[in-house]
């Protein structure tokens, strides 16, 4: 054993020597990287401890008992990211494809365990061709541990999978249950069935990259909430998303250094069009608010008519929720609102503050959402917010119309402040829609109908498309002025830093999956 240890160590060491991102970032941008390389380039330089190094699997059929390798495809230890401790594990593609064994299993489980108990994030670089074949259930016993260690883990600890390679069959689930997922695009796919099968099955002709790879989960299935272009881009969004969370469910987010300043921003006093139909970008509006270059978008290319991200306010990590008027002018529908209530599920696991930026016309009509069921999906995110006990601001830009009004972190379901900007339309629905319901009769009957038609929208829109009249009811706690959004923000999430909110007591509650 002493002689396998020495060889062991002469391996690592040459591995390691003269490693750390500098040299793989100069050697190896743009392609792919190996499972030790990859684990050097996330980590802090000289930070990593491996665990399980001389670990070997325990086949004996099928002539596997002649093939035995150290690590048995898969490098599992801790370290640190920017001085953090965190837990990883990474496959390696070159023994057996990285497919699960029982030890191999066995090895990510014992890491889980530590990260748990520790109470730091685990990293997952995925890069598996699936189950081992050769052991049977034994190796499907072995995702389902760690299948089950996902579901404890979470809402405790930060847990995050980066796609680097194939993730097929049993193996995409455990992606699936962690926090975020990041794909690398073009070396990168996940599906639970291969174009093989699919074919075999239904007769489907479809590549990998079509089934399953990043740019497929990034737009239409919403897998993928990252998108990377190569390994070393992958590694960095990592590094990146890790940077607004906290270490575990019983800490904040760390807080950078801030000065502050003059904290009005005149570029947001004419964001919002004149003509209420005209869109705007709601990034603009983000810009205008949060520190400079600090927004980190999720799900970016899937359901854009709402966006979700990280950022920070004076130096605080928030998460922001604003609906996009360039994309189906900011409706709620099926996609955005099952994208928004997730990312509001973990901004609360994790204790960070939310803010809401509200222009929504309602809800997206029409028979493809309804069949698909946009009622339930909808409501996961009135569930999400109503659930929610951290620090929850909303500003009104401009519509806010029917059951939308009410689901966007409406003060009615928990939200701690609402603002609105004067150009705020607060209502049961648009005013012309409105005046032709309520005044159908004294249109249909006047010698103009037309011109009666402007005439009673004008009226409802003097009384309701406004942010006033919920703001006598105190509904609306201020309406503000747009450039004094940043400087009203920073007080109001300052005020509620120590906000603590405990619900009635329950196992849990039954969201409308």
């Amino acid at each position: 054993m002493d002689s396998k240890i020495k060889d062991l160590n002469e391996k690592l060491e040459l591995a390691y020597k003269g490693g750390g991102s500098k040299r793989i970032e100069k050697q190896h941008a743009g392609k792919k990287l190996t499972a030790r390389e990859r684990i050097l380039y996330l980590l802090d330089e000289g930070s990593f401890e491996e665990i399980g190094a001389l670990v070997t699997h325990r086949t004996k059929d099928f002539g596997m008992e002649n093939q035995q390798f150290y690590g048995d495809g898969v490098v599992t230890g801790y370290g640190t990211i920017n001085g953090r401790m965190v837990y990883v594990f990474a496959q390696d593609f070159t023994i057996f494809g990285g497919s699960l064994s029982e030890t191999h299993a066995e090895k990510i489980c014992k890491i889980m365990d530590l990260a748990v108990k520790v109470g730091a994030p685990i990293i997952g670089l995925n890069d598996s061709g699936g189950a081992r074949i050769q052991e049977g259930v034994r190796s499907l016993g072995g995702y389902a541990d760690i299948f089950y260690r996902n579901v404890q883990s979470s809402g405790v600890i930060p847990q995050l999978s980066a796609i680097m390679g194939p993730c097929a069959g049993g193996a995409v689930y455990s992606p699936a249950m962690t926090d975020f997922t990041i794909m690398v695009e073009n070396t990168s796919y996940m599906f639970v069935t291969g174009p093989n099968v699919v074919k075999t099955v239904t007769n489907e002709e479809v590549t990998s990259e079509e089934l399953g790879g990043a740019t497929t989960h990034a737009t239409k299935s919403g897998v993928a909430h990252v998108t990377a272009i190569n390994d070393v881009d992958g590694l960095e969004q990592v590094k990146r998303l890790l940077s607004y969370l906290p270490q575990n469910n019983t800490e904040t987010p760390l807080k950078l250094p801030y000065e502050l300043g003059d904290e009005i921003r005149k570029e947001l006093i004419d964001i919002v069009p004149d003509n209420p139909n005209k869109p705007y970008d709601m990034h603009d509006v983000i810009r205008g608010i949060i520190d400079a270059n600090s927004f980190y978008e999720i799900h970016k290319d899937f359901a854009e008519n709402i966006i979700v991200g990280f950022a920070r306010l004076a130096g605080r990590s928030i998460g922001i929720v604003a609906n996009q008027p360039m994309f189906l002018a900011g409706v709620l529908g099926v996609k955005s609102s099952r994208k928004a209530a997730r990312f509001v599920r973990f901004c609360d696991c994790f204790n960070i503050p939310l803010l809401v930026l509200e222009d929504v016309p309602g809800f997206l009509p029409g028979t493809d959402q309804e069949w698909n069921g946009i009622i339930v999906h909808g409501s996961k995110l009135l569930y999400a917010f109503s659930e929610a006990t951290v620090p929850r601001v909303t500003v009104i830009t401009r519509k806010a119309y029917g059951g939308a009004y009410d689901v966007m972190n409406s003060k009615h379901i928990g939200a701690d402040m609402n603002f609105a900007w004067p150009s705020a339309e607060i209502a049961v629905m648009g005013a012309k829609g409105a005046a032709e319901i309520i005044f159908r009769n004294e249109i249909k009957n006047a010698e103009d109908p037309e011109a009666k038609w402007k005439e009673k929208e004008a009226e409802y829109a003097e009384k309701f498309a406004n942010p006033y009249s919920a703001t006598e009811r105190g509904f609306i706690d201020e309406v503000i002025m747009p450039e004094e959004t940043r400087r009203k923000l920073i007080k109001a999430f300052s005020m509620l830093e120590s906000k603590q909110l405990d619900g009635p007591k329950r196992k849990h509650g039954n969201i409308p999956l």
